[in-house]
């Protein structure tokens, strides 16, 4: 059973790796083109050296044969036959059985409709997030809740919802429960750092909490059972307020693990 499921997926591997290379001209990916061809699309040897591997080793690759690949060369590949990140993903899937790292092509952004969409949410502060916490996007009632133009981080050129709650004080004291909302946000973390446990930049992160708070090294190194949730249930505004706050999250890419929090005002049941 094991073998024939083998089989079938190198197959689909050499079927789908075909496909993609011949729906391209050498136009698309800047080569110049040398007349009439026999057959559409890409050749093999275009393909490879696009990818930057030996003609061999890519043929082999395609034809579904026994050999291994780094997540280099996967994306070395996905590249030069232009993959958006779902077809990136499969092709992952079906030469390492597991998905691309998270953001290994590049820094990701939320589309034009996701950013109106948050924008026409008005006075529910929402902000869009990756698997790192890295607050991607957000609108203009999210900002003023919770600071964002202030807790920028100079140092790493980017919002992160761990490293505000952990390792900016001024956050800390606006959050009325702290210890609870950072024990739930660090439970939920911990699933997402499941999905990614080798990526350096989870990695890097997780090393960077553990020297800037205690309490984060702490936690981290003694699991507990506490409920998970990505967001926080309670702050105080700029005008000295206490915001009690629920919150819901969307799926908005779940190729490239974003997330969209939308909070609502709770106070008037408090």
């Amino acid at each position: 059973m094991f073998e024939r499921s083998l089989r079938r997926t190198k197959s689909e591997l050499s079927e789908f790796l075909t496909q993609h290379r011949k729906k391209l001209t050498p136009a698309d990916v800047g080569l110049p083109s040398n007349g009439r061809r026999r057959t559409p699309g890409l050749r093999r040897e275009e393909v490879a050296a696009l990818a930057g591997v030996g003609l061999t080793w890519y043929t082999w690759f395609e034809q579904g044969r026994d050999v291994r690949v780094s997540e280099k060369f996967l994306l070395n590949v996905a590249c030069a036959l232009k993959l958006d990140d779902a077809e990136c993903c499969h092709l992952f899937l079906l030469a390492h059985k597991r998905p691309p790292p998270p953001e290994a092509r590049q820094w990701i952004s939320v589309t034009p409709l996701i950013q109106r969409l948050m924008d026409d949410l008005a006075t529910r502060p929402a902000y869009v997030m990756n698997l790192h916490w890295d607050v991607i996007a957000w609108n203009t009632s999210a900002a003023a809740l919770f600071g964002f133009s202030a807790q920028h981080d100079q140092e790493h050129g980017r919002l992160n919802i761990l490293r505000m709650v952990f390792a900016e004080p001024g956050m800390r004291r606006r959050l009325f429960a702290w210890r609870d909302d950072a024990s739930k946000l660090l439970a939920q973390f911990r699933y997402d750092f499941a999905v990614a446990p080798d990526d350096a930049s989870m990695l890097s992160l997780v090393d960077d909490l553990k020297k800037l708070s205690p309490d984060f090294r702490r936690w981290w190194e003694t699991p507990t059972h506490n409920e998970a949730r990505r967001g926080i249930e309670s702050v105080m505004t700029a005008a000295n307020e206490r915001l009690n706050l629920r919150h819901e999250t969307l799926i908005v890419d779940e190729h490239r693990h974003l997330r969209m929090v939308v909070y609502f005002d709770d106070s008037a049941t408090d």
